[in-house]
Parts: C-alpha cells; structure tokens; sequence
C-alpha cells in the first residue's frame, strides 16, 4: 500500500460502519424485548401451575389449607371483636364521665339554692302580710316560712316595703325591732311584707290555711294576708358563700 492509498485523517466514517452500528442496536433492543417476553411467560406459566396445583392437591393437603384460613379468620374475628370491646369500654368510659359531671352539677345546682348563693324560679306563691296598721311579731313571719318550708316550700326570699330584700335559708333568723319592724339575717325589714316561694302553689296554701295558722292568726290581730298562685316565681336576693374554717367533711 502506498502512501497514495492510505486514509487521509478526518475522513468521515464510511456507510457501511454506520449500517452495522443500526443493526447492532436494533437487535440488542429486540433481544431486551425477547426478555422481558420471557419473563411474562414465566410468571403466568408459574401463576397457572400453582393454580393448577390446588386443583391437583391432595385431600388431605386441601383440608389442611382450608383449616389454616379458618384459624386465621378466627384470628381476625378474635381481633374485631377486641377492638369492639375496647371501643365500648371507652364509649362506657366517656359516657360515665359525663353522667358524674352532669350528676356533680346538678348536685352543686341543689346545694347552691339551699344555701341560698344561686337565684331561682319555679312555679310556687306570692303572699302579702299587710300589719294593717298593727305591727307584726317576727314570730308569724318565723311561723309563716315553718309551714311553707313543711308543705314542700323550697327557696323563700322576703321583702320589706322599704325595698330590702332578704334570701332565705336553714340558718335564717327573725326578731323584733322599734317601730314595727322586723331583723332578719341582720337586715331590718318594715311591712307590709311580701314573701316569694317557690314549690307547689295549692299545697303552700292550703298549709298556710289551717285553723290557727299563720292567715288566722294575722288576721286576728287586725291585719290581712293574701295569696296568688303563680306560674314562675322569681327569687333574685342571693347570699354570700360562707367559708367555714373549722368544720372539714368525715372522709
């Protein structure tokens, strides 16, 4: 070969190398396809035999199997049904914390307008006790809230004609003053007097009726009581909570 044959640098590459380069790569992508055909086979013809080998299982191996899933649907349902319980026991839970919240409440709802620290309203009665000019003793009036609070009377509040009004309670107490007038709870009162109630109106009455009671007994000393049932009655006047320094609960 001389030197006039030999190839000058730089030439381009020939079609022929570039021909063979197509094809190396076409076959090296068919090949790739062939594969992954192969594979697909493989894994049907595996899906088919295990599906072709329960239907050619023995009895004795089928019977097993079916036991297996059986213990395991047990399983489950033993899970379910722990998952249930414990689901009502927080449901149970929950609710039984709510009934002793509602139950505490009420219970401090009651404590409160025995005490006389909460206002109230319910059906009950008004009474007027007008002196009429004569003074009347504290005693009626102490006599009066007796006979109301033994005939289902409730919460009592007592208002004097000079607009102070008095809630109340166990511990109330009443006591004669100059002029008149009447101390209850340390507040003084003058008449007439007008005495709110609550609890059930025709019982309240009728108590304060009896022979000898409190309407016959005002009456005879020259002054007058009246009675109106109503629907709602309204006790407004509160009193301050007593803190107690030296009583403590048994435990």
């Amino acid at each position: 070969m001389t030197g006039n044959d030999q190839k000058p640098p730089g030439d381009p590459v020939r079609p022929e190398l570039t021909r063979k380069r197509k094809l190396t790569s076409a076959g090296a992508l068919i090949g790739l396809l062939l594969a992954l055909f192969g594979f697909t086979l493989v894994v049907q013809l595996r899906s088919n035999d295990a599906d072709s080998g329960l239907a050619s299982a023995r009895q004795e191996d089928l019977v097993r199997i079916l036991s297996d899933l059986e213990a395991r649907d047990q399983r489950l349902q033993q899970e379910i049904n722990q998952l249930e319980e414990s689901q009502r026991q927080l449901t149970s839970g929950v609710a039984g914390r709510q009934a002793a919240q509602a139950e505490a409440d009420k219970r401090a709802d009651e404590l409160g307008l025995l005490s006389g620290t909460l206002p109230a309203h319910g059906p009950g009665l008004k009474i007027s006790i007008d002196p009429a000019g004569q003074p009347i003793k504290a005693s009626a009036i102490l006599n009066a809230v007796q006979e109301l609070r033994g005939a289902g009377g409730e919460v009592m509040e007592l208002v004097g004609n000079n607009g102070v009004a008095v809630r109340l309670v166990a511990s109330s107490y009443f006591v004669d003053a100059d002029g008149g007038e009447i101390i209850v709870d340390g507040k003084q009162l003058s008449g007439p007097y007008t005495l709110w109630v609550i609890g059930v109106p025709a019982t309240m009455q009728t108590a304060l009726q009896i022979p000898g009671g409190v309407v016959a007994s005002v009456s005879q000393a020259g002054g007058n009581v009246t009675m109106e049932q109503r629907s709602t009655v309204e006790v407004t006047a509160v009193r301050q909570s007593a803190s107690l320094q030296y009583a403590r609960p048994v435990s």
